[in-house]
Order: C-alpha cells, then structure tokens, then sequence
C-alpha cells in the first residue's frame, strides 16, 4: 500500500546486483532501448523543418505555425503526467507495447488530415503517446547495476537526443521526394515494427508493484517536488535548456528556407545530422556523473550552452558558424540532460518512472514555450531577436545553477 515500501525492495536487489558485480542491462539491449526512444521521440520533432509546406498546405499564417509544435508539446506534458507513472504500477512490457500501437494509429491520422484542426488534435495525441520514451529511460535505470546507471542513461538518452535531430533530416528527404505527409505514414509503419520488437525483447517478468490507487499514484508525483528539492532544481534546469533547444529549431526552418539561402528540406534537414555530433560528444557524461562530477558537468554545459548563440547570431556571414553553433548547443544540452536524469534517478529507486514523468514535464513546457515564443519573436524582429532569446535564457539557466549549485550535493 505504501510506494515507498517498495523503495526498500528495489534497493535490496540493486546491492544485491552491485555484489555479484554484474550489470542488469545488457549493451544490445540498451541500444535497442535507445533505438525504440529515438524513433518515438522522432515523432514529436519531424514536423520542425516541414513548417513551412504545412502552413502552406493549411493557410496557417507563418508567424503562427509554431503552434504546430507547441500541441505537440502539450500532449507530451499530459502523457508525462498521466501516463509514465504508470510504469511505477503497471507491467512496463505491455505499457510500451500498447503506447507504440496506439501511437502508429496517431501518426496515420496526422498523414491523413483534411483540416488543421484535425492536424492539431492528431499531433496532440502523437505527443501524448510518445512518452514511451520515458518509460524506457526509466525502465534502463532499473534495469542497470548503481555503479553503470549514469553510463546506461547516457545511452539511452543518446538515442533520444539522436532521434530529436535525425528527425529533421528524415522528415526533410521524405518529404522532398514524397511530400510532409508520407513521413508520418512511414513512421506510423516503423513504429508498429518496433512495437513488436519491444514486446518480444523486454523481460517478461518485473519486480513486484506496489498496491495502490492512479489517483495517488499521480498524487505522489506532485508529493515528490515536495519531498525531493533536487528534483525542483533539475526541472527548472531542463524546462530552460529545452526552450533553449527549440528556441534555435522551431524557427530555423524559416530563414533557411527563405533567399538568400533558399535551402531546400532536404539540405535544411542536414543541419539536423551536425547536431549529432555534439550528441555523441556528450554519451560519456554519464559516466563523469557516475564518478560524482554531475555539478561541475552542469556549470560547464550551460556555460557552453549560452556561448552557443554567438556564432548562430552571425550565420548570415557564414553557415559554418551555424554548424559550429549547433555543435556547442546540442553537447551542452544533451550534457545537462544525461545529468540531470542520473541525479534524480539516484536519489528514490522506487520511483524512477514518476521522477522521469514530473521532470520530463518541465521539459515538454520548455520545450513548448521555447517553439511558440521564438516564431513569435523571429515574426516581429528577425534572427536578431531570436538569438537575443537563445541567449538570454542560456545566461539565465547558468545564473539558476550557480545560486543552487549546493542542493544535492
């Protein structure tokens, strides 16, 4: 009846792993996770550099369209909320299962759409179901030995991270060869292959559940920012990193697309591929956060982060100072996140999927925000405004870590 009761059983089996000096999750089973959460959180990001067709496709006035990306945010933040702490009470292997079916259906809807609000209801519920990918982040940290759980969800996250930016180049060649609509019809046929995947690879056997009702099960996600003030702390870190990440993305189709680059969704696409990079740059800080430099980790990446607008300020002179720019926001970011996620996971074992799902939210908000605000502000003021913005919150989020640099350490 009690969740924390089950705190106590989930540790034991975790010192219980740590003395047998064997790791709970095998590497190809990581990477499969990691390949599930990057093709699930795919879905939300395919539509950025598709922005400019779909508001042609549904006469949505340019300045507006972030819209397009902020419902899908905001079904992502109630899927946070009412659906991943359900891998806290539920049998995660027919939960992921059931959200990846449920989800293709979504996407066919989304390649089918006769209206904008139809697109916009299907892409609110595309958002919602794709909160799979919390539920497998936490799944993994369950599953790994204490001493490689950093390691684990750098991988993990690393497939998340590469999926938010292959998405841009995948959704930009399919679409030039086939129109914006087949990629969510393609997706909807790849998700429901990977739905199989999972059901077969993850373990059919969990631990014991606690016994107990969803509304307090929800209810104990609202307790946990009370109870844990790291918790409070990294999620305002991850709402302000992630309004940072789509304050550069959401937009940047429209200069791009327009003379005197003129690029093609395609080409617009690549600059999804150079962020890989800094994604894979940053699978390692797991491993640092495992050796206890999780603070030091944070204050240099959002250092970083906010440098970053610079040279994506002056990519008017040159795209290499784009790509540069790109380079250092997405390391810096993705840095933030592993360490962020490691952190709160340490700290209460038996509820990993409701820390990911509170936490999560405070990214789907910053994310939300930094996707509307930005389209607004490139509207009225140009790339100059946008950048004024990236910035801005980059120094903000460094002057929020240094004045609670103390709260979990």
């Amino acid at each position: 009846m009690n969740l924390q009761l089950q705190g106590a059983d989930l540790r034991q089996v975790e010192e219980s792993r740590a003395a047998k000096g064997k790791a709970g999750l095998p590497r190809l089973t990581a990477l499969i996770f990691a390949a599930a959460c990057g093709l699930s959180v795919a879905n939300v990001y395919f539509a950025h550099p598709l922005l400019d067709a779909i508001a042609r496709d549904f006469s949505i006035d340019p300045a507006s369209v972030g819209i397009v990306v902020t419902v899908t945010q905001i079904g992502y933040a109630l899927g946070l909320f009412f659906i991943v702490p359900l891998g806290d009470l539920f049998d995660r292997r027919k939960l992921v299962a059931s959200q990846a079916v449920l989800s293709a259906l979504a996407l066919v809807l989304v390649g089918l759409s006769p209206s904008a609000a139809v697109l916009l209801a299907s892409l609110a519920a595309v958002g919602l179901l794709a909160v799979v990918v919390q539920v497998l982040v936490a799944y993994a940290a369950d599953l790994a030995a204490p001493a490689e759980r950093g390691r684990a969800v750098g991988t993990v996250t690393s497939g998340v991270i590469l999926g938010i930016l292959l998405a841009r180049f995948v959704s930009g060649l399919v679409a030039d060869f086939a129109g914006w609509r087949s990629v969510y019809l393609v997706s909807a046929v790849l998700t429901l292959a990977m739905a199989a995947i999972l059901f077969r690879v993850l373990p059919r056997q969990e631990a014991v559940r606690p016994r107990t009702s969803y509304i307090r099960l929800l209810g104990s996600v609202l307790r946990l920012f009370v109870e844990e003030p790291l918790l409070r702390v990294r999620a305002v870190l991850a709402m302000l990193i992630f309004a940072s990440f789509n304050a550069l993305w959401a937009p940047l189709v429209l200069p791009l697309a327009a003379p005197p680059f003129s690029l093609s969704h395609t080409e617009i696409g690549l600059f999804g591929l150079v962020g890989v990079a800094g994604a894979l740059g940053a699978r390692w800080t797991g491993v640092l956060v495992d050796r206890g430099q999780g603070q030091l980790v944070t204050g240099l990446s959002l250092a970083l982060m906010a440098a970053a607008w610079l040279p994506i300020a002056f990519m008017g002179t040159s795209l290499w100072l784009l790509v540069l720019g790109i380079v250092m926001l997405d390391l810096a970011i993705q840095s933030v996140h592993v360490t962020n996620q490691s952190l709160i996971f340490a700290r209460r074992p038996d509820a990993r999927s409701r820390l990911v799902g509170g936490y999560m939210i405070f990214y789907s908000l910053g994310s939300a925000l930094g996707s509307i605000a930005s389209t607004m502000i490139y509207g009225a003021w140009g790339w100059t405004g946008v950048c004024l913005l990236g910035a801005g919150i980059g120094l903000a989020a460094l002057a929020f870590w240094a004045a609670t640099a103390r709260v979990g350490c």
